[in-house]
């Protein structure tokens, strides 16, 4: 295969050591500079020992994620399998059926359902609610002066939103957390496995997702999931009618991982860079109308899903090199959150950046849906410890999950000064 580009051979993105300490934003450089369309031989990491094509500039990551046309987020050519993972995922099971593995028109015609419950205007309307139980939460870490913030900050404040939203009673909203955590971190396997922990959650939160849902059918109320199990979908959606069972099951699996990993580790990577750039937090406490460029950086620098996989439709072209029909494509949002082309300076944590074109809520037909929930979240948590909290300081190590899909964190031990001690 064309595209290996010589003194790039050490290069190897499906070694989860390579993202022990974050994302290997030095490969990503190197990519970005010298093989921006770079075919990644398998190695003995790779899942089902197939290469991939990556692309690490923001411009040609954008270029993918805008043409759903010609790179599938469910498979391509004569693959059997797809998804958005860099391993392929079974069709009818994952890939074309989980909301964020489908094509339009399918696509298209569920999200236009669940977009109201997730619109600016909507998060206006409850916006006072979310603003009540960040109080509780940070009232509570601040009088005992710290807390696991990864925890007890960060993951909570989702947790409690999209419990909300779902229809989810909140005493359970901490076994989301449990299978999100068992699903999505590499811990106890690699790419490609499936470990008895990971198993045990995935089945658990399948079973929680089709009894809820069942209740929903019965006794629909006001939240997404009822929206999902009681959908009539155009013939536009090929096939109308109701979503399959399997698909609002995978729904409702999605929305618990995403809403309750995706926003914590920005909420928590926001909070490390303000700890190990004071000046930032300084400057964020003499003028606090820097929050919203904050937000917009803290979700650059944390850039939560490090990367989508797509797959061919057609043969294409780019960088003069040929993209064979049923290719893996991988776009790296955090390399194109990274790329000194469009950011200055793009390894310094800049509140004051503006514009901020970054990447992190990804781009096209599949750009996510919570984004304004998520920027939402971060800002209260923000405005909340401003206005109780002189410094936050780090008094142990931090701990990252083992991914190299979400840049994650597991513990994150601080030490918090209340105002005015």
């Amino acid at each position: 295969m064309e595209g290996t580009a010589s003194g790039l051979g050490d290069i190897d993105l499906t070694d989860l050591s390579a993202f022990e300490d974050g994302p290997p934003q030095e490969v990503f450089r190197r990519l970005r500079d010298q093989a921006p369309l770079f075919w990644h031989e398998p190695t003995r990491h790779t899942p089902e020992g197939q290469g991939f094509w990556c692309l690490t500039r923001h411009e040609d990551v954008a270029w993918a994620a805008k043409d759903a046309g010609l790179f599938s987020s469910c498979t391509g050519g004569a693959r059997t399998g797809g998804g958005t993972l860099i391993e392929d995922l079974p069709l009818g099971f994952a890939a074309g059926v989980l909301f964020n593995m489908q094509d339009d028109p399918r696509h298209q015609h569920i999200r236009r359902l669940v977009t109201p419950s997730l619109s600016p205007r909507r998060l206006r309307e409850i916006e006072d609610e979310l603003r009540r139980r960040c109080d509780r939460i940070l009232d509570e870490v601040v009088d005992r002066g710290g807390c696991d913030f990864l925890v007890d900050v960060a993951a909570e404040l989702p947790l409690q939103a999209i419990a909300a939203l779902l229809g989810i009673p909140q005493e359970d909203r901490h076994l989301f957390l449990s299978w999100a955590d068992a699903t999505l971190d590499y811990e106890d396997r690699e790419l490609g496995q499936t470990s008895t922990r990971s198993a045990e959650a995935g089945a658990a939160m399948f079973a929680y997702g089709s009894k809820l849902l069942a209740e929903k059918r019965r006794k629909p109320a006001d939240d997404i999931l009822s929206i999902v199990a009681n959908a009539d979908l155009p013939q536009g959606a090929q096939p109308g009618g109701p979503m399959t069972d399997i698909e609002q099951e995978m729904f409702f699996n999605l929305l618990i991982a995403a809403g309750s990993e995706t926003t914590r580790n920005s909420i928590a990577a926001g909070l490390l860079a303000l700890i190990e750039h004071p000046a930032q937090w300084d400057a964020l406490r003499s003028d606090r109308r820097l929050l919203p460029s904050a937000v917009e950086e803290m979700l650059r620098w944390a850039s939560t899903t490090t990367y989508n996989r797509r797959t061919a439709t057609r043969d294409a072209v780019r960088h003069e090199q040929q993209i064979r029909v049923g290719d893996k494509v991988v776009l790296w949002w955090q390399s194109a959150n990274f790329d000194e082309r469009i950011f200055e300076d793009p390894m310094v944590f800049d509140i004051t950046r503006t514009p901020n074109p970054h990447l992190t809520f990804g781009l096209g037909p599949h750009f996510c849906l919570g984004a304004s929930l998520a920027r939402v979240e971060i800002r209260l948590v923000f405005e909340g410890l401003l206005d109780r909290v002189d410094a936050v300081d780090k008094v142990g190590p931090v701990e990252r999950t083992r991914s190299n899909k979400h840049a994650g964190f597991r513990h994150v031990p601080v030490r918090i000064r209340k105002r005015g001690r």
